[in-house]
């Protein structure tokens, strides 16, 4: 090869290579996404955190479709604190998703999202799902609600509740099973077969509190309530310091009209467990029956400050703020409520 040949070969061969070394060596330029991963922990953060524009983030994550099934079931707990037509339709989309865990998901969010006179329509399509856990959620879902409420879903839902049912005999060995049988019994004023179903449970796991709660319960629809009494004290002797027992108590006392006693009882549970919503708002709104409104609107600040997401709480202060006249207190959670949700449904109405 003629040497000025041989030189022009080269120039090319090292302009190739320190073209090639210069690609292999350079930054990638990252691929454009409208949804980086980071946005899905950002998102659950701001809505377990009440932060502004939480609703619009989590809308956003749930119109993604790369996200694992559960993580797409897991927004479902935060999503009833953001309701609006948007959070209503993104729900109903995935009453249909190929995965029965976000389904079932669903179906707990919008028994969360509608009230009981809108929850058939929604969820009763549901009760010949394909897959027998979704249709045992849509059960739960519905459980509780007047004929008229259940409207052309009641033959349907009593052929899945009965079903439901008979596969939970099938699991004598099971106390949660055997546990939920006597609720599903109860419910249906079935107080043979709940007692029956409740004695399975206490015999697999005779500490069960949920299992005691609920036969106090069956005891009183059976108007028995000296033997409901007796079996609440025993179970608080053996269990002192349980939040939910006395939680439970003051439910009882409160069932009969001794709301003072019960406001003690509450007390108590709030003691025991600082951090529980339910008990705090309880109390709350036992303090406010007794027209102890400073301490009730205290309880429930309480709460806010340390759930701030906590829709109905934010919603219960607002009108306890509005009865006391306090404007200020009023416009402070309003704006706070706008910031985190401004589709929100009180907001629309005024509240």
């Amino acid at each position: 090869m003629p040497r000025r040949n041989r030189l022009l070969t080269a120039a090319l061969l090292a302009a190739v290579g320190v073209g090639t070394l210069s690609y292999l060596w350079r930054e990638p330029t990252p691929t454009p996404s409208a949804a980086p991963p980071a946005s899905y922990a950002k998102a659950l953060r701001l809505a377990h955190d009440g932060q502004p524009g939480a609703a619009r983030l989590l809308y956003q994550q749930l119109q993604r479709h790369d996200l694992s099934p559960m993580r797409r079931a897991a927004l479902y707990e935060e999503l009833p604190n953001y309701p609006s037509s948007i959070a209503l339709k993104l729900a109903k989309q995935d009453l249909t998703h190929d995965d029965p865990l976000v389904r079932r998901a669903a179906v707990m969010g919008i028994k969360r999202l509608l009230p009981p006179a809108q929850r058939s329509m929604a969820l009763g399509p549901l009760l010949d799902d394909d897959d027998l856990s979704v249709r045992h959620a849509v059960v739960d879902a519905l459980l509780g609600l007047s004929p008229d409420a259940v409207g052309l879903y009641f033959s349907p839902l009593q052929e899945a509740l009965e079903a439901y049912q008979q596969v939970l005999e099938g699991q004598p060995d099971d106390a949660d099973a055997q546990l939920h049988l006597a609720r599903l019994f109860l419910h249906e004023q079935a107080y043979a077969q709940a007692a029956t179903a409740l004695s399975r449970c206490l015999a697999l796991d005779p500490q069960s509190t949920d299992a005691l709660a609920t036969q106090v319960r069956l005891l009183e629809r059976q108007g028995e309530h000296d033997a409901s009494r007796q079996v609440l004290a025993k179970a608080l002797l053996e269990n002192p310091d349980s939040a939910f027992l006395q939680h439970e108590l003051g439910l009882w006392l409160m069932r009969h009209a001794q709301t003072e006693y019960a406001l003690l009882a509450f007390s108590k549970a709030v003691e025991l467990e600082p951090d529980n919503a339910d008990y705090r708002y309880t109390l709350a709104t036992t303090l406010h029956t007794l027209e102890q409104v400073d301490a009730a609107q205290t309880q429930l600040q309480t709460l806010l400050d340390q759930h701030p997401n906590n829709r109905r709480a934010r919603l219960l202060l607002i009108a306890y703020w509005k009865e006391t006249g306090q404007l200020q207190n009023v416009q402070v959670l309003s704006a706070e409520l706008e910031r985190q949700n401004a589709d929100d449904p009180a907001l629309q109405q005024g509240l």
